[in-house]
């Protein structure tokens, strides 16, 4: 996961860049501050990973906040304003989108802070985990990341499909999404996780993942089709 704060004076922008981020699993939303001495304010007590932030803001700028900040985490720039492009990219900001973007726009801001962050030593630290322990009844059972097909949702159940077995368990399609790795499950529907690495063939309207085939919803095409760019280009 990698956890953000909103910078933004504006209620309406603050909300899209709520629901954008709502919207992608990767993220996780710590805090949305007004101006950007409050925002100092947390900083000061909380380690984040990136910074969606306006440029005019009450009290001090972005550009200002930017310029006194100690230990800079990865920032996105969100303005209405193209002027101080050149000024930000010299700070160093990830990306600088220009009011009124859109989801596919902010999603590949957010694809490129993914790629600095695999790179970068502060996420190195920890070892991507490669199984995890599920209770089943009494008993708890580890199972392979590598061996999950896809998971359906059940109600506030769900069904871990593997390669040679499935797995009625107690936990949600939302518990997954917070627990599997970014970079090898994806939702694709509202009641479905796949695994991309089994991915066989897709059309607009399904995948085939070892023989099921798994509806693509309409709000999950543009990360799955980003997905497919990318590993295209790989």
């Amino acid at each position: 996961m990698i956890s953000c704060i909103v910078i933004e004076d504006q209620k309406p922008a603050r909300r899209i860049l709520q629901k954008y981020i709502g919207d992608i699993n990767e993220l996780d939303l710590k805090g949305v501050f007004s101006n950007a001495l409050d925002a100092m304010e947390y900083l000061r007590n909380h380690q984040i990973d990136l910074i969606f932030l306006d440029i005019h803001l009450p009290k001090l700028s972005g550009i200002d906040f930017l310029t006194v900040l100690n230990k800079k985490p990865f920032v996105i720039i969100t303005t209405a304003f193209p002027d101080y492009a050149l000024q930000g990219y010299e700070l160093e900001v990830v990306d600088y989108l220009l009011k009124p973007f859109s989801f596919e726009r902010f999603l590949k801001a957010v694809l490129k802070v993914e790629g600095l962050a695999e790179s970068n030593s502060i996420f190195a630290e920890s070892k991507i985990p490669e199984s995890i322990l599920i209770k089943m009844g009494y008993d708890f059972v580890k199972i392979q990341f590598n061996d999950i097909t896809h998971i359906q949702a059940d109600g506030d159940y769900s069904i871990i499909f593997c390669k040679n077995r499935k797995h009625h368990v107690s936990y949600s399609l939302k518990y997954w999404k917070d627990n599997l790795p970014i970079n090898q499950f994806i939702q694709v529907h509202r009641s479905y996780i796949v695994n991309l690495q089994l991915v066989n063939k897709f059309s607009s309207t399904q995948i085939e993942i070892e023989k099921a085939i798994i509806p693509l919803g309409r709000v999950y095409k543009k990360k799955f089709q980003l997905w497919i760019n990318k590993e295209g280009k790989n």
